[in-house]
């Protein structure tokens, strides 16, 4: 199964609270709601596409709260692609505390996640979507579990908040598969992992200027 990460960030890397304004205060945050509004058409059709081709979910707990209060409550999930596919599809969520979760078709994983996601990844064909749920992401890819990461960037500078990946960590490198820009402004890249970056290890040297004064 493949395991894609779609992930909306500022242009500081920050993905805490995109949605509503008191969608997740976490830490003092006070800044939620920063990409609601520059959603457009455009990006909207193609979080519709990307919802539509999942084959099942995957969430951290706080990411999962977030969504079923917002898409489980739907009066008519089947009107909105992102609604329908959250519907219909199965969805997992890690969680070591979560026991009866209330949105259809959800199921715990409330053991080791990495083992859990392994086996998912080899009993189940199609795509597993990682939406949001940052710290899942960050450990995911600390296992090398992530096959394509989805990034969309909004042209905002939030300037606080949680950012999707830390300051310290394990790097590595990208290969870019897709880009685009919407009408307003939002960037999508889609990456693959390729293995660890590459350093210059010797100070290239500086071409020496013709002295002109004389």
């Amino acid at each position: 199964m493949k395991l894609t990460t779609v992930t909306n960030v500022s242009v500081d890397g920050v993905m805490q609270g995109l949605g509503l304004a008191d969608e997740d205060r976490g830490g003092g945050f006070e800044r939620g709601g920063w990409a609601l509004l520059l959603v457009d058409e455009e990006t909207m059709e193609y979080l519709g596409g990307v919802y539509g081709r999942a084959d099942a979910f995957l969430f951290g707990r706080r990411t999962y709260e977030i969504f079923a209060a917002s898409w489980d409550a739907m009066a008519d999930p089947d009107g909105n692609p992102v609604g329908a596919a959250l519907h219909a599809r199965p969805k997992y969520v890690v969680s070591t505390t979560l026991t009866a979760p209330g949105w259809a078709g959800t199921t715990v994983l409330s053991g080791d996640p990495v083992a859990a996601v392994r086996e998912l990844k080899e009993r189940m064909p199609g795509e597993l979507q990682v939406h949001g749920s940052g710290q899942l992401v960050r450990r995911l890819a600390e296992e090398g579990l992530i096959d394509e990461m989805i990034l969309l960037t909004y042209p905002v500078i939030v300037g606080q908040g949680t950012r999707l990946f830390p300051a310290d960590g394990p790097d590595s490198a990208l290969e870019l598969v897709e880009s685009r820009a919407t009408p307003g402004g939002v960037t999508v890249q889609v990456y693959r992992p390729a293995g660890r970056p590459r350093y210059a290890t010797e100070v290239p040297e500086v071409p020496e200027v013709p002295d002109r004064t004389s």
